[in-house]
């Protein structure tokens, strides 16, 4: 498989390099990517207005890409702030505390909820499902927001998509173009993602916990979230409290009857939702759809019998308030989706091909240079397809490339029992490095909800899950 690397690949290569290394740093990454993108355009139009019109082109690229995921944190957030205004939301949690009293029991809890549903419906509704209802009680009970968009996000995007045993879309992906069962990629797979899993949540609960010890104002008791407040109420009377963007609210008053029954009515909904995805089958942006429509339908509801006559305009302003904060959370991150999604299909959407023949797009162009600079054995054959994978993951999807790194796997397979184990291994590191654990506009939907910047999220998931990477790859080579 020789695929000829032009000036493109070598310019997205340093300009990727670039970025990495200003997140280290902290400082944003804005106008580097824009250069990145007119660099791109340039050398793909060889035109000056090509590279600037590239620009706007690539927003509008990512925006169209991120568009769902923008409106089902906007409507969640909607909902979430009529639930926090008429105090519905403290009575739905309160059954819930008794069974989650520590930051540790929540963290665990909430991975672990997370990921059970994420193996049937796929992560991004099964966020907004466990970020609505658990949010509140793991904030309540001492774990931070950003603790519980860490757990979400690593038993959500990373054990349960890396796997995907339920679904089987990933699994079937990288089988099909290994030219192997699927079932043996599964099995194959389990041992690798114990111990990803394993290594990952335990190292980020570790550093968590110390961190929450230490004193550190990621423990400050008023966290405000993206969708609940910790500040405590103790009457119906109008009272201030908090919202994400920490601007006051105020209290509606509603009677603590018509309280408990939203506090009912709500989780019910959710649970015929979930019903309802099993019976019909409904998996990622269909599942997705069906959340958010049920979101609208509350946020209505509990609207009108909360303001009675002024309903209806407040609906419009509670969507308003959702729509700020969704675009004010994605705002800083579409212009570095737009760059790297030049990396996979954009590039000739957005520019009339300029791509070699037989191109794959350039990120995996760049993971198959990759795979050829080394020797093929089974040794370097699993540091490689961990390398690999987590190069294809670096667009933000995790399954775009997984079909590549299952062709490079049956390259460096030495035995017909190494191969499903290396194209486990190159699934595994693919879905957590692209799926939603690093990369910081694939996570937004858990740093949304959980009203936590996408790219802290990122940082803090880097040392847990490159250290699960690296365990998960020497306990390949042993299986091999």
């Amino acid at each position: 498989m020789n695929i000829q690397l032009t000036a493109l690949h070598y310019v997205y290569l340093a300009f990727i390099v670039l970025i990495i290394a200003v997140m280290i740093r902290r400082r944003d990454t804005t106008i580097i990517c824009v250069a990145g993108i007119m660099t791109i355009g340039l050398l793909a139009t060889e035109t000056l207005s090509g590279s600037v019109a590239g620009i706007f082109s690539s927003f509008i690229y990512a925006t169209k890409e991120l568009l769902s995921t923008i409106f089902i944190i906007s409507i969640i957030v909607a909902m979430s702030r009529v639930l926090i205004r008429t105090g519905i939301n403290e009575v739905m949690v309160t059954p819930v505390t008794r069974f989650i009293r520590s930051p540790q029991v929540a963290y665990w809890g909430i991975g672990l909820i997370m990921m059970v549903v994420s193996l049937f419906f796929w992560p991004s509704p099964a966020v907004a499902l466990v970020g609505a209802v658990l949010l509140p009680v793991a904030v309540r009970v001492g774990l931070p927001p950003i603790g519980a968009a860490i757990a979400m996000n690593l038993f959500g995007h990373g054990i349960a998509l890396s796997g995907d045993y339920i679904i089987q879309g990933a699994p079937k992906l990288t089988a099909d173009a290994a030219g192997i069962p699927v079932t043996s990629v599964m099995t194959a797979s389990i041992p690798l993602v114990i111990v990803m899993g394993t290594v990952s949540t335990l190292t980020a609960f570790w550093m968590l916990r110390k961190e929450m010890k230490s004193g550190s104002p990621v423990h400050s008791p008023n966290v405000t979230s993206g969708t609940v407040s910790t500040e405590p109420s103790s009457s119906s009377e109008a009272v201030s409290t908090s919202q994400p963007g920490n601007l006051p609210i105020e209290r509606q008053v509603m009677s603590p009857r018509l309280k408990k029954v939203f506090a009912l009515l709500i989780p019910l909904l959710f649970a015929v939702d979930v019903i309802l995805m099993f019976i019909l089958k409904l998996q990622g942006g269909d599942a997705t759809a069906l959340i958010g429509g049920t979101t609208v339908v509350i946020l209505i509801g509990v609207t009108l019998a909360a303001h009675r006559h002024a309903g209806p305009e407040e609906t419009t302003n509670y969507l308003i308030e959702g729509f700020q904060f969704g675009f004010k959370v994605f705002g800083p991150v579409i212009p570095i989706a737009a760059f790297f999604y030049l990396g996979d299909a954009a590039i000739t959407e957005l520019f009339i091909n300029p791509l070699p023949e037989g191109s794959h797009g350039i990120v995996n162009d760049l993971g198959v240079a990759l795979a050829g600079l080394v020797p093929l054995n089974d040794t370097v054959g699993a540091i490689t397809m961990t390398v690999t994978g987590a190069v294809t993951g670096m667009d933000g999807s995790g399954f775009s490339g997984i079909s590549l790194v299952g062709s490079i796997a049956s390259m460096f397979a030495g035995s017909a029992d190494s191969a499903p184990v290396l194209t486990a291994l190159g699934q595994v590191a693919a879905i957590w490095v692209g799926g939603g654990t690093l990369i910081p506009w694939a996570l937004i939907p858990a740093a949304a909800i959980c009203g936590v910047s996408p790219f802290e999220l990122a940082r803090r998931n880097l040392k847990p899950v490159m250290l699960g990477l690296t365990v998960t790859t020497i306990v390949a080579i042993f299986l091999i």
